[in-house]
């Protein structure tokens, strides 16, 4: 948790979880109402967790999806969003456990690209899809692997990679997708060697150039609360928190 709430605007939430459904898509989607189920196939909690469709859940159908998940070889895993509240407390009464509390962030596109005004001539950045060897090193040194590169892979919105480069040498990497006229950035990693030096922010707002040459009027980001550093970035960057949601685990 960062301890203090970023500046909110209306709350999103909803709107925002289509957009990440697009850009980093799960392998395969079911709906088994009350609920929508995703398969991640490895590539983490947003494409492996089960949301609801309607505010009011029975214990047979909460039975029914836990099941669901299993027969996908996955952990029982719910993504709570706000109007969630009553799901929320009956998986609490099952023993499901809070993980990876996150807020939504989002900025004009046209905002965040006006930033980059002056900016130093050393850190700079290259669009390519596919990503390069050197991107992929970078996200493995970070912990993103194959199974997160294939959600990349087969995403069929606008897409593309972000490669960051200071003075010279590949300084981070990314991955951005467009749903519409929103944007969404994805497995922003920088380079240890380079940490502090402005890279995550050079590679934000050129990323914010890229969606808007490509027709996206906002661009959005997914954070957990614990990661300080990217809250920090996001926050100095004028971005606002437009939506929040957590997961709850079984066992």
């Amino acid at each position: 948790m960062t301890g203090t709430d970023p500046a909110q605007a209306p709350d999103r939430t909803e709107e925002m979880m289509s957009v990440v459904d697009t850009t980093w898509p799960p392998a395969e989607i079911r709906r088994a109402d009350p609920f929508l189920l995703r398969r991640g196939g490895g590539g983490g909690k947003r494409v492996s967790s089960a949301s609801a469709l309607r505010g009011e859940v029975t214990a047979a159908q909460i039975d029914a999806a836990e099941a669901a998940m299993r027969e996908m070889s996955q952990v029982p895993l719910f993504s709570l969003r706000p109007g969630d509240a009553a799901l929320d407390a009956a998986l609490e009464a099952r023993g499901y456990t809070v993980v990876d509390p996150v807020w939504i962030y989002a900025r004009a596109t046209a905002e965040l690209a006006e930033l980059g005004k002056g900016a130093s001539p050393e850190r700079v950045s290259l669009t390519a899809w596919e990503p390069l060897a050197i991107q992929r090193e970078i996200w493995a040194a970070g912990g993103i692997g194959p199974a997160r590169l294939e959600v990349m892979a087969r995403a069929t919105c606008p897409k593309t990679s972000l490669i960051g480069r200071y003075d010279n040498s590949p300084g981070g990497t990314a991955y951005i997708g467009i749903d519409g006229d929103i944007a969404m950035l994805h497995a922003l990693e920088v380079a240890p060697e380079v940490r502090g030096r402005g890279m995550g922010r050079a590679m934000m707002i050129d990323a914010a150039r890229w969606a808007r040459d490509h027709g996206a009027r906002e661009l959005a980001v997914v954070v957990t609360r614990a990661n300080t550093g990217g809250n920090a970035l996001y926050r100095a960057l004028g971005m606002a928190q437009v939506g929040t949601y957590h997961y709850r685990q079984g066992s």
